[in-house]
């Protein structure tokens, strides 16, 4: 979307009297499902935004329209409590954010964006983020980014159901263009790589199988590791999550743990040390390095902690086949969404011809392709 666009729209909306915040979705190179254990991971904010403009109102009603989807709500303004569908992410956010501020009357808000939904970018973080930025600038309620992704985070766990981690809202506030976040989920320390691969890009194909994070099955994962970080601090007492313990350390009890919720934990060790080696390829401009690291990742998300799908692993397959892939690997949540690929530039439209037509020919069906650059995170665009 133009945000030259963007802007006269919104204020064709309102006129004046509005705020308008943008934020991305994210694409995370490497470290899935690492977050919620502490761990590291290694997003960066893409070139797709979700646009949230809101301003006062004189009734007293939350009045949400959304475009681009030809959908409009209506909420009671003290209205705090989760709804079915998307609409219970901006409620969650006035909840986290107003707790101490009530509002005097309603708000108009309008959400406009071109972030994928249910494909693994992350449009709900985004969302979150873009609604959260808007209703501290307009209300000046003073809460910092981290404080704005905490909310977000919160939102996710308590209107969605879902118990995410932290990755996806920091990166959608925190992202810079050109560089990669590596993240210690743990400290929330954090550090900007720059993505430098001259000559190659990033390339996702959607399955078009549209995953929902607040399935059982990924909430099944986190319980897995929980069960396995309770069965070690039997133990050690020191280890309070899969970011205490080593593999000789895992192994040493893989006899006595259920076998399940070994691979699980297996699987996250495995990938934290895949993010550490894969910054070093960042920081040597090692593109062949840091394509190993994502096949590595694909092969464990798809066996040990077993989130892939039939089409992923089509996909995924077939790239490691394809002349010009260096790497690919599911990216998000699993169960579908995007594979993420680190491909030859001059490559790419070979790549992405050859890839779709196998996936056509076994699915009956065309993978959606997108080309992705590494941009800014969050911003308000409009105050007046």
């Amino acid at each position: 979307m133009k945000e030259k666009e963007i802007r006269e729209q919104f204020q064709q909306y309102f006129s004046n009297g509005f705020c308008l915040a943008a934020a991305p979705g994210r694409v995370n190179l490497i470290g899935e499902h690492t977050d919620y254990n502490q761990g590291f991971v290694l997003p960066g904010a893409i070139d797709r935004r979700i646009y949230v403009g809101l301003k006062a109102s004189a009734d007293s009603s939350l009045k949400v329209s959304a475009p681009d989807m030809g959908e409009s709500f209506s909420f009671a303004a003290d209205h705090r409590q989760p709804v079915p569908g998307w609409p219970t992410y901006l409620i969650g956010m006035l909840h986290m954010m107003l707790q101490e501020k009530k509002l005097t009357g309603g708000l108009d808000i309008v959400i406009r964006g071109d972030v994928p939904v249910g494909a693994g970018m992350s449009s709900s973080a985004a969302l979150c983020a873009a609604t959260g930025l808007a209703l501290n600038e307009f209300f000046g309620l003073g809460f910092s980014r981290l404080e704005i992704a905490l909310a977000a985070q919160q939102t996710e766990h308590r209107f969605a159901g879902v118990k995410t981690g932290i990755m996806d809202q920091f990166a959608s506030l925190f992202g810079r263009r050109g560089q990669l976040i590596r993240l210690d989920c743990r400290s929330m320390d954090y550090e900007y790589l720059p993505f430098h691969f001259p000559g190659m890009g990033l390339l996702l194909l959607n399955t078009m199988v549209s995953h929902s994070l607040a399935s059982s099955e990924y909430n099944l994962r986190r319980q897995q590791c929980e069960e396995g970080v309770a069965f070690l601090r039997q133990f050690d007492p020191k280890v309070e999550s899969l970011r205490d313990v080593s593999i000789p350390v895992l192994e040493s009890h893989r006899a006595s743990l259920d076998p399940v919720v070994y691979k699980r934990c297996r699987f996250v060790l495995e990938e934290n040390q895949r993010l550490l080696d894969a910054c070093t390829a960042l920081r040597t401009e090692d593109p062949h390095e840091f394509g190993k690291q994502m096949w590595a990742s694909h092969l464990g998300l798809s066996q040990d902690y077993e989130v892939s799908c039939p089409e992923s692993d089509f996909l995924v397959g077939h790239l490691k086949n394809s002349d010009g892939v260096l790497g690919a690997r599911q990216m998000g949540g699993g169960f579908g969404g995007c594979i993420i690929a680190l491909v030859e530039e001059e490559k790419r439209e070979a790549v992405t011809s050859g890839v779709s037509g196998k996936y056509r020919e076994q699915f009956n069906k065309d993978p959606s392709t997108y080309i992705m650059t590494i941009e800014d995170g969050a911003e308000i665009l409009v105050t007046v």
